[in-house]
C-alpha cells in the first residue's frame, strides 16, 4: 500500500481499478529547410483529417450528451480559425515543417490563454492543446489502439482532455487522478458535474503510480492510496455507502423550494454560458438562470454576431425555460476576454480599463444590436437584462435611455416585446457598492458579482499563486459591502442576488440570509446543496 497526496477538487471518494492513459511525446524540434508548398499541402491534408475525426466524435457524443458534444464543434472552429491557420502558414513559409508549425502555434496560443485573468478562458488553453495533440498524432502516425476497460474505473493521466474522456461512458468513470490540473480545470468541473472525485496536481509524485492496480481516492482531502489494504478498503467502502446515501438525500432537495426556517423563500438559480447548458438547468432543479454570460456568443464568433443571430439564441433560452426567470448579462468583453474583431487597444491594466459597459456606451452600435435582440426575445419568456461593471449612475441612465428608445422603435415596427421586462445591474465594484443607495432608485434588481468585488476591494489577483490565500469572500470588508448593498436594495423595494462563486460557499449561507439576500445563483451541480443549506439555516 502506498499513499500520495495531490489537490482534492471534488467532494467525493472512489475505490476502483485504475485505467492509465499513457503519455505520448508530441514535441517537435525546430528544423528549417523544408519545401513550403509540400508542407502547406501536408498541413491542409492533416487539418482535413482532424476535422473529419472531430465531426465523427461530435456525432457520436451527441447521442450521449449534447453539452459534451459541443466541445468538438469548438475544436473544429479552432482548427479553421483565421489567426490559427495564419500562424501555422507563416511558420511554414519560413521553411519550417508543417508539424513544427502546428506544435509551435499550439504552444503560443496555450500560453496566451493561460495568461488571461479569467478561469473560463484559461480553459481554452486546454482545448488548444487537445486540438494540437490531435493534429500531431496524425502527423506522427500514432494510433490509439489500447483496449478500453470494461466496468467502472478511475481514469489516471498526466492531464485529461475532452478527447480522452469522450471515449468512455460517463457511468464507467468512478473518478479522476491527474499529474497536472487545477480545481477549476475542465476535468475538475466535469467531476463535480458527475458527482465523482478528482485529485489533481500530484506533480512528481504522479511517477509513483504504476499502470495498473486498485486506487482509493478522496476528492476532498486529495489522498490517493495505491492498492489499499483490507483495513483501508473497508473504510472506503463505508465512505462510499455514506456517499450514496448523501447523494440520494440531496435528490430530495432538488425540486423543493428553498424556504428558510423563518419562512423566507430564496431563489436558487444557475450560472450558464451557452444553449448547451439548458439541459443542466432543467436537471438541477434550479428556479431559473441567475447569470447567462452573453459574451460567449461574441467569443465563439469570428465576427460581430448580428441582431438576428443573437435574437434566435436568446429566444431559444427563454422559450425552453418555460416561464422561469432568465437574467442575461450584456456583453462583458474586455480585460481578460479578448475578441480580435473588437480591435481593442492594448492596455497595461485591462481589468481597470476599456471593458463591459464602457465599451457598450462608447460603441453604441454594438450595444444597440444586442439590446434589440434581447428586447425582441423578451416576448418569449421572463427576461431580465443585467448590465455589468457599473461604476456611475450615468452608465445606468444611458443604458435605460437606449432601452426606452429601442422599445419605441419596436412598437412602431409592430414587433412584440415585454414592456415589463426587468432591468438590473451587477454590483461588482466598490464604487457601485458605495453608491448603491443612489443606483437602487433606477433599477429593478441588483446582482452582486463577488468575484470582482472581492478582487477590487481587497486588491488581490485571485489567479496569482503568490497572493491567492489572501482572496477571501468572507473578508470583513466584503461582508460589510454585501450588507450595505442588500440594505440599500431593500430600502427601494428591489431584490438583490449574488452570482459570484461565493453564492455556493455553504459557510456563508447563514450570513447571506441574515443580511437579506433574495437570490443565489450557482453552478448547476450545487443547486441541491445550496437549497439544503438554506432550508436548514440557523439565520433564515
Amino acid at each position: 500500500m502506498k499513499i500520495i497526496n495531490g489537490i482534492g477538487a471534488s467532494d467525493y471518494v472512489a475505490l476502483e481499478k485504475m485505467y492509465f492513459i499513457e503519455t505520448v511525446d508530441y514535441e517537435v524540434l525546430p528544423k528549417e529547410g523544408f519545401d513550403p508548398k509540400v508542407e502547406l499541402d501536408h498541413f491542409k491534408s492533416v487539418q482535413k483529417q482532424a476535422l473529419d475525426e472531430l465531426e465523427i466524435l461530435y456525432q457520436q457524443t451527441l447521442k450521449k450528451n449534447k453539452t459534451s458534444a459541443e466541445i468538438f464543434k469548438v475544436h473544429q472552429m479552432m482548427l479553421e480559425d483565421y489567426d490559427y491557420v495564419e500562424s501555422v502558414e507563416a511558420l511554414i513559409l519560413k521553411t519550417y515543417s508543417a508539424s513544427y508549425a502546428v506544435y509551435e502555434t499550439g504552444k503560443k496560443l496555450k500560453a496566451f490563454f493561460e495568461s488571461l485573468d479569467n478561469e473560463i478562458l484559461n480553459e481554452r488553453a486546454f482545448d488548444v492543446v487537445d486540438v494540437s495533440r490531435r493534429m500531431l498524432r496524425i502527423f506522427k502516425g500514432i494510433k490509439d489502439n489500447k483496449e478500453l476497460p470494461k466496468g467502472k474505473f478511475i481514469l489516471v493521466s498526466e492531464d485529461l482532455y475532452p478527447s480522452d474522456i469522450v471515449k468512455f461512458e460517463y457511468s464507467q468513470i468512478a473518478g479522476f487522478v491527474t499529474k497536472y490540473g487545477s480545481r477549476n480545470g475542465h476535468a475538475a468541473i466535469l467531476a463535480r458535474t458527475l458527482n465523482i472525485p478528482i485529485v489533481v496536481n500530484l506533480g512528481d509524485k504522479f511517477e509513483l503510480l504504476p499502470e495498473e492496480g486498485i486506487l482509493a481516492i478522496n476528492g476532498l482531502t486529495g489522498e490517493v492510496i495505491l492498492n489499499p489494504n483490507n483495513y483501508v478498503t473497508d473504510i472506503y467502502k463505508e465512505k462510499l455507502k455514506e456517499q450514496e446515501e448523501q447523494v440520494k438525500m440531496l435528490l430530495k432537495y432538488k425540486d423543493l423550494k428553498a424556504i428558510s426556517p423563518k419562512g423566507k423563500h430564496i431563489e436558487v438559480a444557475v450560472n450558464i454560458g451557452s444553449l448547451n447548458d439548458l439541459e443542466l438547468v432543467k436537471k438541477s432543479g434550479a428556479d431559473g438562470v441567475g447569470l447567462f454570460r452573453s459574451e460567449f456568443i461574441y467569443l465563439e464568433s469570428k465576427k460581430y454576431p448580428t441582431e438576428e443571430e443573437q435574437f434566435l439564441i436568446y429566444k431559444e433560452v427563454l422559450s425552453k425555460l418555460e416561464g422561469k426567470k432568465v437574467i442575461i448579462r450584456t456583453l462583458d468583453i474586455g480585460a481578460d476576454k479578448k475578441v480580435d474583431y473588437f480591435n481593442l487597444p492594448k492596455e497595461d491594466n485591462p481589468a481597470l480599463g476599456f471593458r463591459a459597459v464602457r465599451i457598450c456606451l462608447k460603441r453604441p452600435e454594438i450595444f444597440k444590436a444586442q439590446l434589440r435582440a434581447l428586447i425582441r426575445a423578451s416576448a418569449y419568456g421572463k427576461l431580465a437584462i443585467m448590465v455589468p461593471m457599473i461604476t456611475d449612475l450615468c452608465q445606468v441612465l444611458e443604458s435605460k435611455k437606449m432601452i426606452k428608445e429601442i422599445m419605441e422603435e419596436l412598437k412602431k415596427e409592430n414587433i412584440p416585446y415585454d414592456e415589463n421586462l426587468f432591468f438590473g445591474i451587477m454590483i461588482e465594484t466598490p464604487a457601485a457598492a458605495i453608491i448603491s443607495d443612489v443606483l437602487a432608485k433606477h433599477v429593478d434588481f441588483f446582482s452582486i458579482g463577488t468575484n470582482d468585488l472581492t478582487q477590487y476591494t481587497i486588491a488581490v489577483d485571485r489567479t496569482n499563486a503568490e497572493v491567492e490565500e489572501l482572496f477571501d469572500y468572507s473578508h470583513e470588508a466584503i461582508k460589510r459591502l454585501v450588507k450595505l448593498i442588500a440594505d440599500n436594495a431593500h430600502k427601494e423595494n428591489i431584490w438583490v442576488g449574488i452570482c459570484g462563486e461565493s453564492a455556493s460557499e455553504l459557510s456563508l449561507i447563514d450570513y447571506y440570509l441574515e443580511v437579506g439576500i433574495d437570490e443565489l445563483s450557482v453552478s448547476p451541480g450545487k443547486v441541491s446543496k445550496v437549497k439544503k443549506a438554506i432550508i436548514e439555516s440557523k439565520n433564515g
